[in-house]
């Protein structure tokens, strides 16, 4: 359908639910990165709305999540598109830096409270968060570093949460398995702390001092990545 109040943007697929004022999420740009955040965000039943100028994406994603037709590096159409009626945007245009940066600017314009935007090395990074992005993610370096971490020990996830604070998902070193929490002494040892133990067929449970650690447990580790580096090198 077309909707005749937006001028030079096509709106397709099935309605989206109206946002409150600053609610909902906007979602620019539909490669990979975006349209892995709005079928999710729509999935969660989310406020959520696509922005996508290319007519190949659209007839892809059309019918699938509330989606518009326009070229967001025009403000006109992100002010006519309702833009600003929304808390959150996100740009997931990232290999054309000078699309990347006109969409960015015109956010910040529209006093659009939350921008997060995606980069494609450092430098883009600085120019987004000079010009007024509130978070810039960089998703092939974090999915990079996350990956060599995961690789090189026991590790089965890991999350760095911010300045080297991190949790990760571990099998228990040798030395754990049989003893309870409080036995192993892992805190005082290695300087981390165990926050949950998952046992095969059984829900997760909270860490308690008396909790036993068994060979095919997962454990729930919290601590400067450093330190959990060394407790999960351990045999």
């Amino acid at each position: 359908m077309v909707d005749t109040e937006l001028t030079g943007a096509t709106a397709h697929g099935r309605p989206g639910r109206t946002p409150k004022k600053d609610a909902g999420v906007l979602v620019i740009g539909l490669g990979r990165f975006g349209s892995a955040i709005a079928t999710t965000l729509d999935r969660l039943g989310q406020d959520v709305l696509a922005v996508e100028r290319s007519p190949e994406l659209v007839a892809q994603w059309a019918g699938r999540i509330p989606l518009v037709e326009a070229d967001a590096a025009n403000p006109d159409a992100l002010d006519q598109m309702g833009a600003r009626d929304f808390g959150v945007a996100v740009v997931g245009v990232g290999s054309y830096l000078e699309a990347s940066v006109l969409i960015t600017g015109n956010l910040v314009d529209l006093g659009t409270p939350q921008i997060w935007a995606k980069a494609v090395s450092a430098e883009h990074a600085r120019i987004l968060q000079r010009i007024g992005a509130h978070h810039v993610v960089l998703p092939e370096a974090d999915a990079g570093s996350r990956v060599a971490h995961l690789v090189s020990g026991k590790m089965l996830d890991y999350i760095e949460v911010e300045d080297g604070f991190t949790i990760v998902k571990m099998r228990p070193p040798r030395e754990t398995q049989g003893f309870t929490i409080e036995q192993s002494k892992i805190r005082d040892r290695y300087g981390v702390t165990v926050i949950g133990v998952k046992s095969p067929g059984r829900e997760f449970v909270y860490a308690q001092p008396d909790t036993r650690i068994a060979a095919n447990d997962l454990l729930i580790v919290s601590g400067h990545a450093d330190l959990l580096e060394r407790f999960a090198a351990r045999p």
